[in-house]
């Protein structure tokens, strides 16, 4: 599976004084001078992805700008895996970029992570960085220490939706379902034409987790399934909005709406399948477009709608990042907070949105118009949150979670098994944490 998370350049580059970074309230981040230090940087990024040539332009511009130096290695996704050993010893990067889920467990969440105070207070573009971020973004994610302070510098989002042809369903580019009912009327009225509404690659556990994931915060609102999962003796799972959200991952799973098939496939043969014509839906990541591009049908249109409300609650958006850290053991922290800040510059925000073809965090950072509806919900969303609502726990989604979800969603397990099961394991999973 494809990790990624999938900017026309702005019309002028800002001269030197003006991309120079000045620290507020006597931070040390500035760059009002020529800086001789020395940055190492562990990246993501593979050397010829279209996010990395984004990143290396902008270390190559703030060399040019501070005389900095800032050893960069193309680690790939493997680097927060490498990061684990290197914690104990003296090889450490300054700086570091990941997913949340993935610096989260290794940093964020064990105390080996550096506020980021410094780069917050740094000024880009003539304003505040802590300002350029859109302020529901820093307050629904779990990106603050225990003494409320940011450990991670976020760059790019990712977010889901329910995709389709928007040339071949221009009504429903005008008027998507507005809740579940309308979302589950559209699944009966194109089943009943002779067309497959859904196409998932189910042996994708991170896919197939969207579904309940979705439905159960659609229902009680952001945190509600990370309290759930929280709760050590079980009980929560007993809870009617679970049972609620189980059956209707069930109705999908055994109503005959998936492509024939799902449960047995090897991705990304489902979506390949979808991206020409062999199923009008998918539920998928804001990486969709890039992904699927090279093999979509001729004059396919990417348009999507935000995943349905459930019960009423206000539209709200999933919303994931990906970003900077810095290990407490970081040679040069001051030196990397002022390189993280630097690259929140809005020509190079502006290249994810529209050459790497990625969310950026920046509201202002122009994108893709496959973005489009991505964007324009999260813009509009009252409440956002994180893909299977920001549960950390180390081996809960892969030993508890995924594997029983994945029963559910392929069709093995009913919506009650699946709620005694997921009780069950949970007891036993605390149990084992001591």
């Amino acid at each position: 599976m494809s990790t990624s998370f999938r900017f026309t350049k702005a019309l002028a580059v800002l001269a030197g004084a003006a991309l120079a970074l000045t620290a507020c309230g006597g931070g040390t981040t500035g760059a009002d001078a020529k800086d001789t230090g020395t940055v190492t940087y562990w990246s993501m990024w593979k050397v010829g992805e279209p996010q990395q040539k984004v990143v290396a332009q902008a270390i190559s511009d703030f060399e040019k700008q501070t005389g900095a130096t800032v050893k960069v290695q193309w680690q790939g996704r493997s680097n927060t895996t490498k990061l684990v050993p290197a914690l104990n010893t003296s090889n450490v990067p300054d700086l570091v970029d990941g997913s949340y889920a993935k610096l989260a467990p290794v940093l964020g969440n064990t105390g080996e992570a550096l506020p980021l105070t410094d780069a917050y207070a740094a000024t880009v573009d003539g304003k505040k960085v802590s300002d350029l971020i859109p302020s529901k973004y820093l307050t629904a994610s779990n990106i603050k220490d225990s003494n409320g302070q940011p450990w991670m510098l976020p760059y790019s989002l990712s977010s889901d939706a329910i995709w389709f042809n928007g040339a071949k369903n221009p009504d429903l580019a005008a008027s998507p379902p507005a809740n579940w009912d309308d979302f589950m009327a559209l699944l009966n009225k194109e089943k009943a034409a002779g067309q497959v509404p859904l196409a998932a690659d189910g042996d994708i556990a991170g896919y197939n987790s969207a579904w309940f994931s979705n439905l159960m915060i659609h229902s009680g609102g952001p945190g509600s399934l990370y309290k759930i999962a929280a709760d050590k003796t079980g009980a929560a799972w007993d809870s009617p909005a679970v049972l609620a959200a189980a059956q209707k991952v069930q109705a999908l799973a055994q109503g005959g709406y998936l492509i024939n098939g799902y449960n047995a496939s090897k991705w990304p043969a489902q979506q390949q399948a979808w991206a020409n014509g062999g199923a009008d839906l998918l539920l998928n990541g804001s990486w969709i477009p890039t992904e699927t591009g090279t093999y979509a049908a001729k004059d396919f249109k990417y348009s999507s709608f935000p995943f349905p409300g459930v019960n009423g609650q206000p539209a709200m958006a999933r919303a994931d990042f990906v970003g900077w850290a810095i290990p407490k053991k970081a040679k040069d922290p001051a030196l990397a907070q002022k390189l993280a800040a630097f690259m929140l510059n809005k020509k190079y925000q502006d290249e994810y949105g529209t050459q790497a073809k990625v969310l950026p965090i920046r509201a202002d950072a122009q994108t893709s118009p496959d973005m489009d509806n991505i964007k324009k919900a999260l813009d509009a969303a009252k409440e956002v949150y994180q893909a299977d609502d920001g549960i950390t726990f180390p081996g809960y989604t892969t030993k508890v979670y995924w594997p029983i979800d994945d029963e559910l969603f392929l069709g093995k397990i009913d919506a009650t098994q699946f709620v005694a099961k997921m009780k069950a394991a949970q007891i036993a999973y605390w149990k084992a944490q001591g």
